[in-house]
């Protein structure tokens, strides 16, 4: 039964908070990602695996954000990247967290992030100090001052599952991190065969003899069967994530 937000009235999702499901948020960039491959490719996989676990759980699904901290690593202005500011953007991401806690979704929210592999790098890194530092607020908000010293929870270890763990209220889920036996690369072969499993016509190979891109020359060797396989292994990895409350970085 899941739905989109930007298309639903308060019954719905009223009902979505009522019955705990998971809130997800799509995140991307609009980078450049070579000639033959679209600026928003790293919100479009997100979005698409967004659609996919809306297919298997019902879920509430965000509007995605498309602009992101891209920074300039692959190519300058002239490439037309819409950088954000990493500060920007952890405030943005914040805020809308923040709405979401204030309005009673409080836990099972999802932020999907397809840009960037690395642990730490900038998109991550500002999504998951927006969420520690929001729950630590709400925390003291709702437990006081202290909370976690005071006696009274000198058993908060022991007694705690990861449904129920505080740190687990938000999820941040690095899609971009390939499943195992395939690689990661920026408008290349796997990228390529996500997207275009995703979302098929979206990969111009014709294109690719219009650029040098090093980076993008193996996006020939791109298949729709590979990418149905790491869009599957993926959808499968944040589903076990949703359904045992671990943390799914």
């Amino acid at each position: 039964m899941s739905f989109h937000m930007e298309t639903s009235y308060p019954k719905e999702v009223d009902k979505a908070k009522k019955e705990n499901w998971p809130v997800i948020l799509p995140v991307g960039t609009m980078e450049y990602h070579s000639a033959h491959c679209p600026y928003g490719c790293d919100g479009l996989v997100s979005v698409g695996i967004a659609e996919e676990l809306a297919k298997k759980r019902d879920c509430m699904l965000l509007p995605p954000i498309w602009y992101g901290v891209s920074s300039y690593a692959v190519g300058g202005p002239e490439k037309n990247t819409i950088n954000m500011d990493v500060d920007v953007f952890e405030a943005y991401i914040y805020n809308i967290l923040k709405s979401l806690f204030k309005s009673g979704f409080t836990k099972n929210i999802c932020i999907l992030i397809f840009h960037q592999t690395e642990d730490f790098l900038p998109t991550a890194l500002a999504c998951m100090k927006a969420a520690k530092k929001l729950i630590f607020e709400y925390m003291e908000e709702t437990q006081g001052i202290g909370w976690w010293g005071d006696n009274k929870n000198a058993d908060f270890y022991q007694n705690l599952s990861a449904q129920d763990s505080p740190w687990n209220r938000i999820r941040i889920c690095n899609g971009a991190r390939i499943p195992e036996g395939y690689n990661a690369d920026h408008a290349g072969k796997y990228e390529c065969s996500q997207l275009e499993a995703l979302f098929p016509g979206s990969i111009k190979l014709e294109r690719l003899d219009e650029c040098d891109d090093w980076f993008a020359q193996n996006a020939k060797e791109m298949s729709v069967e590979e990418g149905r396989e790491i869009v599957d292994q993926i959808v499968e990895n944040i589903l076990k994530a949703l359904d045992n409350g671990t943390f799914c970085y």
